[in-house]
């Protein structure tokens, strides 16, 4: 993934944490983790994002690399989305980002062991 102006913010613990990133402009997918460091935990959490230009995807993968919540953003409108994730064995939550020619845009995750 190709991004441009990124600034990331992360406070991650067991039980609640949060990652933030914002950019200039962004093109093209990664998968990311956080090290929660709870196996096997079910969490409740929370996506926001938006992009003024272009589209941006987040998708929250489950322990088995499923989608088990997703979220888009619409030009210059801020989405948010929550569910519960169980994350596997290692403790990691895992999320993906697909960007296809966005701008001024960002993302947060919150999330809280349930």
């Amino acid at each position: 993934m190709l991004v441009s102006g990124e600034r990331t913010s992360e406070d991650v613990r067991p039980e609640a944490g949060n990652r933030s990133d914002s950019f200039v402009s962004a093109e093209g997918e990664a998968v990311h983790t956080l090290n929660v460091g709870v196996p096997d935990a079910t969490l409740r959490v929370i996506v926001l994002l938006e992009a003024e230009q272009g589209e941006l995807r987040l998708d929250v993968l489950d322990g088995q690399q499923a989608v088990g919540l997703s979220a888009q953003s619409r030009p210059g409108d801020q989405v948010t989305r929550s569910g519960s994730v169980t994350i596997g064995g290692d403790g990691l939550l895992r999320y993906r980002v697909t960007a296809r020619g966005a701008r001024n845009g960002g993302y947060q995750i919150l999330y809280q062991q349930q």
